[in-house]
């Protein structure tokens, strides 16, 4: 006879959770991905135009003044981000995944449309620039709460053995988001003179945008929540305080990931933004082929995200983030070195570092999520993303142009990497192996109620 006064097993609890099958897992997974899609396809447009930004909304005699204009705007919608997380990251961990990923996704796409029927400084003077300012900020706090709330609905709706594969989805996402910004890009180049850019064309991306949110949202309405929060719900463990948990108890877990995410926010803003603007403004290539470059690195990243991804499910986490890690803090000098000698040492020195890019992509999300206990994950993960995001990801365009101004040398941003890659190193070394564990534990669910055998069994091949 059972004890009635037994802490509930954590396993037996996932049992007795309602599963998914197959076709809701996959279900799950788009619509995991399709908001992070959405946030940086509008994000990638904003770079690769920023030039064009600058003319309509901050007209200036000095081009390199407009410019950065538009990279600080750049920079302080990120700035926002870490109120956004601290708001919709903890709400995900009392309200569940499903609803705050609803939330999130309709107000990026509502501000999305905002910004594309916003009429220029020619129009309606001042106003045009401050209510720019004011959609990227709306833009930058629904972000706060994305990359935590879709990483924690993918990570606990992936199966046990496959989830850094399941995980990888999420940054799959990402760059189709890029790829398809930097498409839209090239379109736009190659279809509209520049002045028909300047006039209208400039809005075409942000209008296409919004829709799909609207898709994204119907999407997220209809799915159920993860496995492990309703086991939560189910045993009265969801956090009444989830903040005040977090920074009580996992310290130690955030400052984990955000090391990770230092790397790797770095990485990713230095190959699939800046460059685009380091290749035509440092080393006199066409927008042309700077965007092409970066199409054929985002669809690089496509094949090796959840390839990377797999890898760690089946040799760990941390072979694949140290690698990396040293990988980067050895080739990011040398590969800005090889830019400078054309076009081809431009070609390999950024697909290289794609390489790099998408083992640090594959990996960190998945290994930032299994370090949480599930009541204060989206939380945790949110706030180490964005703070992280806000200080060294949105920063990067601003940083590197004012450096490269300041000092002369086209190497700058390599030296930026390595320092990157060693904080994303001491934070790998620093953390334990979790491919195959499992992400509901005893803490989630302490001063739980006993529950009661499982009622039926998950479809094979769901949780393994």
């Amino acid at each position: 006879m059972s004890d009635p006064t037994a802490r509930p097993d954590p396993d037996a609890v996932l049992d007795a959770a309602v599963q998914a099958d197959p076709a809701s897992l996959r279900r799950s997974v788009a619509a995991g991905s399709i908001g992070v899609f959405v946030h940086w396809f509008d994000w990638a447009v904003y770079a690769y135009l920023a030039t064009t930004i600058a003319t309509v909304f901050f007209p200036s005699d000095n081009e390199v003044a407009g410019v950065l204009s538009v990279f600080a705007v750049f920079a302080v919608s990120f700035g926002i981000r870490p109120l956004g997380a601290l708001v919709l990251g903890p709400l995900g961990d009392r309200i569940g995944r499903r609803r705050t990923l609803s939330i999130v996704i309709i107000v990026m796409a509502l501000a999305t449309l905002a910004i594309g029927l916003l009429p220029g400084y020619g129009t309606i003077g001042i106003a045009a620039p401050i209510l720019l300012v004011v959609f990227r900020l709306v833009q930058g706090f629904a972000a706060g709460g994305e990359f935590g709330s879709a990483a924690s609905f993918l990570a606990e709706h992936s199966p046990r053995a496959r989830r850094g594969f399941g995980v990888s989805w999420l940054e799959v996402g990402s760059l189709l988001g890029f790829l398809a910004g930097s498409f839209a890009f090239y379109l736009l180049s190659i279809s509209l003179t520049e002045d028909q850019i300047t006039g209208w064309g400039w809005r075409i991306p942000f209008l296409v945008a919004a829709p799909m949110g609207v898709i994204g949202y119907v999407i997220r309405t209809k799915i159920e929540d993860t496995p492990e929060y309703r086991a939560l719900e189910a045993t009265g463990s969801v956090s009444r305080s989830p903040v005040r948990e977090l920074f009580r108890t996992n310290r130690r877990q955030i400052l984990q990931a955000a090391g990770l995410m230092t790397m790797m926010h770095v990485l990713f803003y230095a190959v699939l933004t800046y460059l685009v603007n380091y290749q035509t403004d440092q080393l006199g290539h066409s927008a042309e082929s700077a965007a092409l470059l970066s199409t054929f690195a985002s669809l690089l990243g496509l094949i090796l995200v959840p390839l990377f991804g797999r890898l760690s499910d089946r040799i760990g986490r941390k072979p694949v983030m140290v690698g990396a890690a040293i990988a980067l803090l050895i080739v990011a000098t040398p590969a800005y070195m090889l830019m400078q000698t054309g076009m081809v040492g431009t070609v390999v020195a950024a697909l290289g570092l794609a390489v790099i890019l998408s083992a640090i992509l594959a990996t960190h999300a998945v290994w930032s999520a299994e370090i949480f206990p599930t009541r204060t994950r989206q939380g945790g993960l949110s706030i180490a993303y964005n703070v992280t995001a806000a200080l060294f990801a949105g920063t990067v365009p601003f940083l590197m142009t004012v450096l490269i101004s300041a000092t002369g040398s086209l190497l700058v941003p390599g030296p930026y990497l390595m320092v990157a890659a060693a904080l994303g190193l001491i934070a790998a070394l620093s953390m334990r192996e979790t491919a195959g564990t499992s992400l509901l534990r005893d803490q989630d669910l302490q001063g739980a109620a006993p529950v009661a055998p499982p009622a039926r069994t998950a479809p094979d091949g769901v949780r393994s």
